[in-house]
C-alpha cells in the first residue's frame, strides 16, 4: 500500500481578547472598593502614573444623560436656604475610603479557638486529647460534623500514621459534644435539638416529653402532626404538650452562629454602593457615581519623547523602559475612563427603564426588564451589561439594592407584571391569612387572579418556594 502525504489549507476564523481587553473586563466586573483598591495599586507599581493634585468631584448624570459638574451634596444643598435646612447623607451614601476612619472591633474568639480552649481544660490524656482536638477541626461554622468518624480516623492514619482505637475515637467526639456551645458536634438536626434538650437542668417533665419528642416521632414534628404525636404520647394534659413544643422551638439550630464564629471584619463588613439615585419633586432623577478615584495623568519624567533611538545600549534600554511604562499608563487610564462611561450608561438606562421605582422605592413597581432592554438603550453588548451590573449596588432613599435585582422577565408574554410585583402581592397574602387555616395553593392562585395576575397554580407554587414560604400545612399554627 502507498502512503502519501497531503497538505490541505482551511481558513478558519477565531476571535481572542487582548491584554488589554482582558483587563477591562477585570476591571469593569470589580465595585468601587476593588476599583479604589486596583487604582492605588497601578499608582504604587508603575512610576509613570500619579495622581494629580485635585480629586474628581463624584460626577452624576440626569436620566437623560446630561453631565452635571456639581456633586450630589452640592445638588441637594442647593435646593435650600442654608446648609442647616439640608438633610445629612445616610452611610450608605459614603465611599470606602470616607470610611476608613471608622472604628473596628476586636475579634473575638472563632468557633474553632473557643473549642480548642475547652478541650484543653477537660481532663483527658495527651492521645485523646489530640484526636478531640482534630475532631474540632472538622466542625463546620454552624456547629455540625459532617464527617464520619470513620473518615477522621482514616484521616488521622495518614498524616500521622497511628491507627486510632474506635473506643478513644468515641471519647473524643463525647468530649466535644459536651462543650459550649450546647449542640456543637451534632450529625444533624435531630441529633442537635437532642444535645441541646439533654443538657438542660432541671430535667422537668416539659423537658422529658420534649426529648422523647424529638427522639421518637421527629419525622411527625417537622410535618406538624401534633395531634398524632399526642396521641402516640397518650398525654390527656394539653398545657404540658404545648410547653414540650414550645421548648423545641426555642432552641438554636445552627448553635455554631450564635458563638463568635466570625471575626470583626465579617461581622461589620457591609455593602459600599457604587451609584446614587435622587429623585426630585418633578420626578427627575440624577444619578451619582459614588466613588473617590484621583484624577490620573502621566508623570512629567515620562512625558517625553521617548520614540528618538538612543545613542548606546543605556540609552535605547532606558527609553524602551519609559516608552513601556508610558503606554501601560495612558492604556490603564483610557481603561478607567471608558469603564467609568460604561457603568454610568448602564445606571442610566436602569432609571430610564424603572422610573416609578426610583421615585417611589416600592418593588413592586419594577416593570419586567431584561438585558437586551438596557442593549437597546445603551448600544452595549450583553456580555458587558452582565459584567457592568454584577457586585453593583445603587443607594436610593428607600434603601440599598443591587443592580441584578431590576432583571425580570414577564412571567407571561402577554403581560407587564414583574415578577417583584407577583412575589409582594402573594408575600401580602399570606401575611394575611388565618393562621389557623392557611390558604393552600390552589386558594391562593384563585386570591391572585382575582388581584389581576393570570397565573397557574404551579406558578404560584414557584413563587411561593422562591419566597421560602412552606405550603399550607407547614404554616398552620395551633
Amino acid at each position: 500500500m502507498d502512503s502519501t502525504l497531503h497538505i490541505d489549507q482551511e481558513l478558519q476564523q477565531t476571535q481572542r481578547l487582548s491584554p488589554q481587553q482582558v483587563q477591562f473586563v477585570r476591571m469593569l466586573e470589580m465595585n468601587t472598593p476593588e476599583i479604589e483598591d486596583e487604582v492605588r495599586r497601578q499608582l504604587d507599581e508603575n512610576p509613570a502614573l500619579e495622581a494629580a493634585e485635585t480629586f474628581h468631584d463624584t460626577t452624576a448624570d440626569d436620566a437623560d444623560g446630561k453631565r452635571f459638574n456639581e456633586s450630589a451634596e452640592q445638588l441637594q444643598r442647593a435646593d435650600y436656604r442654608s446648609d442647616e435646612d439640608a438633610p445629612s447623607y445616610p452611610r450608605a451614601y459614603e465611599s470606602a475610603s470616607a470610611q476608613a476612619d471608622i472604628p473596628v472591633a476586636a475579634d473575638g474568639p472563632t468557633l474553632l479557638e473557643s473549642l480548642r480552649t475547652q478541650i484543653g481544660e477537660l481532663d483527658l490524656d495527651g492521645a485523646t486529647r489530640q484526636v478531640a482536638l482534630y475532631i474540632a477541626g472538622n466542625i463546620e461554622a454552624n456547629g455540625y460534623l459532617s464527617r464520619s468518624l470513620s473518615d477522621i480516623a482514616d484521616d488521622i492514619a495518614f498524616i500521622t500514621g497511628i491507627d486510632v482505637p474506635r473506643s478513644m475515637l468515641h471519647a473524643a467526639f463525647d468530649a466535644v459534644r459536651s462543650l459550649d456551645p450546647p449542640g456543637v458536634g451534632a450529625v444533624d438536626l435531630r441529633d442537635c435539638l437532642l444535645l441541646q434538650l439533654r443538657r438542660r437542668e432541671p430535667k422537668t417533665l416539659t423537658t422529658r416529653i420534649a426529648i422523647e419528642i424529638v427522639d421518637k416521632y421527629f419525622d411527625l414534628f417537622t410535618k406538624l402532626h401534633f395531634d398524632r404525636i399526642q396521641s402516640r404520647l397518650e398525654l390527656q394534659d394539653d398545657t404540658e404538650f404545648r410547653r414540650a413544643i414550645a421548648l423545641i422551638r426555642s432552641l438554636d439550630p445552627k448553635p455554631g452562629h450564635g458563638a463568635e464564629s466570625e471575626s470583626a471584619s465579617d461581622r461589620l463588613r457591609h455593602i459600599t454602593p457604587d451609584f446614587a439615585v435622587e429623585c426630585d419633586d418633578n420626578g427627575r432623577c440624577t444619578v451619582t457615581a459614588l466613588n473617590r478615584l484621583p484624577q490620573l495623568q502621566i508623570e512629567s519624567s515620562f512625558d517625553i519623547n521617548s520614540d528618538t533611538p538612543g545613542r548606546n545600549p543605556a540609552q535605547r534600554e532606558a527609553m524602551a523602559f519609559i516608552r513601556l511604562r508610558r503606554d501601560e499608563a495612558e492604556s490603564f487610564i483610557a481603561m478607567l475612563r471608558r469603564r467609568g462611561e460604561t457603568l454610568m450608561a448602564v445606571m442610566n438606562a436602569i432609571v430610564r427603564l424603572q422610573p416609578d421605582f426610583f421615585r417611589t422605592g416600592r418593588e413592586a413597581d419594577i416593570r419586567p426588564m431584561i438585558l437586551r432592554d438596557i442593549a437597546a438603550v445603551t448600544g452595549l453588548e450583553l456580555s458587558v451589561i452582565s459584567r457592568a451590573m454584577a457586585g453593583k449596588y445603587v443607594a436610593t432613599e428607600s434603601g440599598v439594592y443591587p443592580l441584578r435585582m431590576f432583571l425580570n422577565e414577564r412571567p407571561k408574554d402577554d403581560t407587564d407584571a414583574s415578577s417583584h410585583a407577583i412575589a409582594d402581592a402573594l408575600r401580602s397574602l399570606i401575611a394575611e391569612e388565618d393562621p389557623r387555616a392557611p390558604l393552600s395553593d390552589q386558594a391562593l392562585t384563585e386570591a391572585m387572579n382575582a388581584k389581576g395576575f393570570d397565573l397557574a397554580r404551579r406558578t404560584v407554587a414557584k413563587y411561593r418556594e422562591r419566597l421560602g414560604l412552606p405550603v399550607a400545612r407547614l404554616r398552620k399554627k395551633t
